[in-house]
Order: C-alpha cells, then sequence, then structure tokens
C-alpha cells in the first residue's frame, strides 16, 4: 500500500538559494542590480572589471554615497532594503531596487566582498558574506568614497546552473551589453568596462551627451542617422524621449534600449510595433537602432512583476504603445526625403544588365495569382460627411457623428475607466478568445468589401477569392462580443425623446412576431408584467450596458456599440419584451449571456424599406459593419457555415482561357 509523502518545510538556505537563482540567471543579471544599487547611490563614476564572462571575477567600484558601517551586518540579509518601509511605498518607488534581494540572493551563489566608505565616515570598512550572514566583523581599511562590490565564483554554489551557461565570451558580450544601454541612458555618469589585466573594452566620459555615447559604443554609423525627438501626452501621462535610426540605416539585428522611469526594461509589444513601422521603409530582415525613454506617474506603473525586474505592467499599455506608434510613424515620413540610393558601375567583363532583368522575370508572379485590391486601401467617401441619422429618434451621447479617427480613440480611451473583475464576464471573453478560428479571423481582418447583395448577404474578396457571408449571423456575433468587451464600459445612444415601456410593449404584444394568444392573458396586464421586471432591473442594465431606463418607466438610452451605428427603431418594442421574458435574471452568468445574445440579436437586424432607406443600409454595411468586423471580430467555428467561397482568380483563369 502506497503512503503519503510526508511535507516538511525546507530548510532556509535551500529556500533562499532557490529564490537566488531566480533572480541572478547569468552574470550580467547581477551586473545589472549592482549598476542599479551604484546609480541609487548617487555615483558619477562606475568602473566595472571581468575575469571569464563574470564567472570567476565580477567587480564593480562606484563613487557613490557609500555604505553605513552599522548597515554592514545585515546589507546581504534577504528585504533589507533603504528604498521603502510599507507596501504602499511601491506605487510611488522611484529607485531601482526596492526588495532588497541583490546581495542577498548573490551571497547565496558566490563569495561575496563589499568594501565602502561614506562621506562622514574616517576610513572604509571591508566584510564579506556567505549565505545572506556577515562572516566576520567588518575591518578598517584605507579607501575612497564609494562602494567595491567584488563577486568571485559565481554560480559554485549551483554547478548545475554553471554548467548550462554559455562561453566566458558570449557572457562578457552579455555584460557589456547591459553596461552600454545604461551609459546611453545615464550620459551624466562615467562608465568603464575591462577584463581583468586589459585595456578597456567599453568606456564613456561623466557629463557627456547620450548621442555622443551612442556613438562611442554602438558606432558613427548609427550616430550620423540618428533622429531626436519628444512628446508629451497628457491623456495618458507619459512622456517620450526618442533618438532612433532614420531610414538610411538598417542593420540585421535589432536594437531597442527602453527605459520606462530610468528602468530597463523589455517590451516585446512595443518592438513588434516598431518593427511594423520600420517594415515600411527597411529591407526585409533588416532592423533599426532604437533608444526610447518613458517617464509616467509612479502609481501608474507596476515594476514588482519579475524577480530580475526586467518586465513591468503600466496602465494603458495597448494606447500608449499605439500612441508611440503613431509619433515614430511620423517622423519616420518625414525623415524619408533624406534616402541614399546608391548605382553600382558596370564593369567590363560583366554580363549585360537587361539579360539579368529578364532571367529575374521568370520569376515574377502569374496573373491568374496576383491579388489585385489591398485590405488598407482608403476611399474618398471616407473623408465626406457622414449621413445624418438625427431623424430617427435615437443619436449619439457624443452629439457629433463626424468624430475623425483621432478624435474617436480620445473618447473611446478616456471612457474606459471601468475595470472589468466580474469571474463571469472574464470566462466570457476567455470562451470568444477560445473559440476564435484563426485562418477565419485572418480572412476577416484583411477582407476588401465588393458590394450588397440583399439585407442579409454581401460580397467581399480576400486576396484572390471571392466570397459571399450572412452578414446577420456575422453582425449578431459582433455585437454579441462588443457586449462582452465593453462590459461597464459601454457608450449610449440617446433616446430623444424617451419612449415609454408601456406603449413599447403594447405595441408588441399586438405584432405578430410576440406570438399572442387569448390563453395568454391581458395584453396590458402582460406588458405591466414587463414593465415592473425592466424597471427592477433598471440599475444592473445602466451600470452594466449603458441602457438606461428612467423611474417614470421610459427608456432614456441604448447601448452604442459601432461608430454610427442606430439600433433599429421597428424591432425595438420586441427587444425590450423579449428582455423581460428571455433574459435568465436570477442567475449573474447567465443574465449576462442571455443579455448579450439578446441585445445582439435586436443590434443585428436593419430596416429594409425604401429605395432611399436603402441606400443608406449599403453605405452602413460598408463604412459602419464591416469595418467593425475587420476591427473587433474574432470569428468562431460557427460562423463557417454562414461564409461562401464562390469563385477563385485561378478558376476564373481555367474557364477563360478555353474561351
Amino acid at each position: 500500500m502506497l503512503e503519503p509523502g510526508i511535507i516538511k518545510k525546507l530548510d532556509e538556505v535551500v529556500v533562499n538559494r532557490i529564490a537566488a537563482g531566480e533572480i541572478i540567471q547569468r552574470p550580467a543579471n547581477a551586473l545589472k542590480e549592482l549598476l542599479e544599487n551604484s546609480l541609487d547611490a548617487k555615483s558619477s563614476h562606475i568602473q566595472v572589471n571581468i575575469k571569464s564572462g563574470g564567472l570567476k571575477l565580477l567587480q564593480i567600484q562606484d563613487n557613490g554615497t557609500g555604505i553605513r558601517k552599522d548597515d554592514l551586518a545585515i546589507v546581504c540579509e534577504r528585504f533589507t532594503t533603504s528604498k521603502l518601509s510599507k507596501f504602499e511605498d511601491l506605487t510611488e518607488i522611484a529607485t531601482f531596487g526596492f526588495r532588497g534581494e541583490a546581495l542577498a540572493s548573490i551571497s547565496h551563489v558566490a563569495h561575496l566582498s563589499i568594501q565602502t566608505k561614506t562621506a562622514t565616515e574616517r576610513c572604509g570598512y571591508k566584510a564579506t558574506y556567505a549565505d545572506g550572514k556577515l562572516l566576520a566583523p567588518p575591518k578598517p581599511c584605507a579607501g575612497n568614497q564609494g562602494t567595491i562590490i567584488t563577486i568571485e565564483d559565481l554560480f559554485c554554489t549551483m554547478p548545475q546552473r554553471r554548467q548550462a551557461l554559455k562561453s566566458p565570451a558570449e557572457e562578457f558580450q552579455k555584460i557589456s551589453d547591459v553596461l552600454a544601454k545604461y551609459a546611453v541612458h545615464n550620459p551624466q555618469v562615467g562608465f568603464v568596462l575591462r577584463k581583468q589585466g586589459e585595456q578597456p573594452s567599453l568606456k564613456t566620459q561623466a557629463c557627456s551627451s547620450r548621442a555622443e555615447n551612442i556613438r562611442a559604443i554602438y558606432g558613427a554609423a548609427v550616430a550620423k542617422e540618428l533622429m531626436e525627438f519628444s512628446h508629451k501626452d497628457d491623456m495618458f501621462k507619459f512622456e517620450m524621449e526618442c533618438q532612433l535610426t532614420q531610414v538610411n540605416y538598417a542593420a540585421k539585428k535589432s536594437t531597442l534600449l527602453l527605459f520606462i522611469n530610468h528602468r530597463l526594461v523589455e517590451s516585446s509589444a512595443l518592438k513588434t510595433a516598431l518593427d511594423a513601422v520600420y517594415a515600411t521603409y527597411l529591407p526585409r530582415g533588416q532592423h533599426p537602432f532604437v533608444y526610447m525613454s518613458l517617464m509616467m506617474p509612479p502609481h501608474n506603473l507596476d515594476v514588482n512583476v519579475h524577480p530580475t525586474k526586467h518586465e513591468v505592467h503600466f496602465l494603458y499599455q495597448d494606447e500608449i504603445i499605439e500612441r508611440i506608434k503613431q509619433q515614430v510613424e511620423a517622423k519616420l515620413l518625414g525623415s524619408n526625403t533624406t534616402r541614399s540610393f546608391y548605382k553600382q558601375l558596370k564593369l567590363p567583363g560583366t554580363v549585360d544588365l537587361e539579360v539579368t532583368q529578364t532571367l529575374d522575370k521568370t520569376q515574377r508572379i502569374y496573373e491568374k495569382d496576383m491579388v489585385r485590391t489591398d485590405s488598407t486601401e482608403q476611399k474618398l467617401e471616407k473623408f465626406f460627411k457622414t449621413l445624418e441619422k438625427t431623424d430617427s429618434g435615437l443619436s449619439s451621447s457624443s452629439g457629433n457623428e463626424t468624430l475623425s479617427q483621432e478624435e474617436s480613440f480620445r473618447v473611446t480611451a478616456a471612457r474606459k475607466s471601468k475595470e472589468v473583475r466580474l469571474t463571469s464576464v472574464l470566462n466570457m471573453q476567455q470562451s470568444v478568445e477560445r473559440q476564435c478560428q484563426v485562418p477565419l479571423r485572418s480572412i476577416v481582418k484583411q477582407l476588401v468589401y465588393v458590394g450588397c447583395v440583399d439585407e442579409r448577404h454581401a460580397l467581399f474578396q480576400h486576396e484572390t477569392r471571392l466570397y459571399m457571408c450572412n452578414t446577420h449571423a456575422f453582425s449578431e456575433e459582433l455585437y454579441y462580443q462588443r457586449l462582452v468587451y465593453e462590459f461597464q464600459n459601454c457608450p449610449e445612444v440617446r433616446v430623444v425623446p424617451p419612449l415609454p415601456l408601456q406603449q413599447l410593449l403594447l405595441i408588441a404584444l399586438d405584432s405578430q412576431a410576440a406570438g399572442w394568444v387569448p390563453e395568454d392573458g391581458d395584453k396590458t396586464e402582460l406588458a405591466d408584467n414587463a414593465v415592473a421586471i425592466l424597471q427592477e432591473m433598471a440599475p444592473l442594465m445602466r451600470e452594466y450596458f449603458a441602457l438606461r431606463i428612467s423611474e417614470q418607466g421610459c427608456l432614456e438610452s441604448l447601448p452604442a456599440l459601432l461608430p454610427q451605428h442606430v439600433p433599429s427603431r421597428a424591432q425595438l418594442p420586441i427587444y425590450l419584451l423579449r428582455l423581460a421574458t428571455e433574459v435568465e435574471w436570477a442567475e449573474e452568468a447567465q443574465c449576462f449571456e442571455t443579455f448579450c445574445r439578446e441585445t445582439a440579436r435586436y443590434y443585428a437586424q436593419l430596416d429594409w424599406q425604401d429605395d432611399g432607406d436603402m441606400r443608406s443600409q449599403h453605405w452602413y454595411m460598408e463604412h459602419v459593419l464591416f469595418p467593425g468586423f475587420k476591427k473587433f471580430l474574432l470569428p468562431p467555428a460557427h460562423l463557417k457555415k454562414h461564409l461562401y467561397e464562390l469563385t477563385s482568380l485561378p478558376t476564373l483563369y481555367k474557364v477563360f482561357e478555353r474561351c
């Protein structure tokens, strides 16, 4: 018979070494922690000595404020720091270090000694540490103001980690990369990096400039193409200083120096956005050099995310990255006039250029495979005044139907102030993302609208294929997803003047769609019951979905799910009746699910009447609905049955080649 294992508390030394392995992953991590300590100590000169890639020796010397003798006893214990005293201080942290784990972690995986002197002490003191403890009382010694931290035999207690590291030369390169980035960001500090017994491999002067340090470290080819600019955004509360290369410069390796509140971090999302901007100008596989420093309020930044602190989270991350992308695009567009092109002279004995070009043409794309449209193209109608919809009795809460894209973005970002924390809604969002079909999403994202077939079908092109889709099914799913993702943050479509629920519900009961029969009871009584249900649930609908019902029982607003979309007037009474009868109000998850489904079903219905109205519906499909599909829709698998491939360019070529 198998017995369960006995749970035992790990020895403190084991716990500390496990934690140390998370924080100090390689010599470059140790150097980063020590560099930040030196910068926190207001150093103006920092010198680093390396032996065997930092594994045999890693020594950092600075002229900062030093460490008091009384603090040497606990300086290598975990969670000892001078940067904060309570958890709330994290929201206002302005220094690099704050956890007090760096020196403690190093002492658990290496032999550590500290020599330090403050301005007020008559002599310096030297102390050695192991496993976070002081081995002997600090000894007096001669020395200048500042601190010298010496790390020997890194990972001597973790042989597996040491064996897994790369060669000393590669580890030294990673150390040099970290120091170079801090040297660029801190031009007021002088940095020196050398291998023990050799000349400095990296050196910058104190009180230098950022451009001079980039030239000294990354070379003149980068420095001469640098373009400097800054940007301050009052909406998202951030400031940016940037130095990036113009379109004349390109390298096989992408270089991004990103500092947020002076902290060296990584951001794959920002890197991808910048590469996407430069992809328009640079050859394939070529990348720019970018230095970027972002400053934002400390309470908008969460620095306590990763053990090595190389990742941070911040408020409005997607919006800030989009704003940065726009600024970089604008600068590169202006710099495109400075591009240099080189012409190769024809040498004697070379193959004629025309022959070479003829050979290249054999690799051309055949006409039957050519994509003849661009999913990003724009039409003149985009800049025309939009159709007026004020006669419908429903109007956008913004009061302006012709907002520019920038203004719409600002309004959207400003109102998204409520964070969704309800588990039921988060589960609905995750369900939408899990069910999304990536190939179908790719088709929808890159589609080109062709035309409207009827009230439920439209044509669009993707690459060389022509599709017809059921717009009613697609739009119903789109509006459902918009309700799920705009939960608690929906804008409003005002109902002017407010409409009495009693009258609307009686209209609904008189319609054939309600299916009323005499056995159901008196219509007035049924309408009163429905009004009572809707008024009881009015606070919930107002808070979560921007559907407002006044105390007098009048409908005042509906949720606005797409820009310039106004829900159907004819279907409004039936929608309100179904809200009262079909929504499962008793249980939270079912309530939200059924409300979103019923609302999506209503929003997907259009009013198709006379020819003039039909023209406006055609406009709605092209300029409202299909842009919504491209931007927001995460199509699930069941939409495949509502998508029909009519033909393709290769198929048409086969047909017409026979003629």
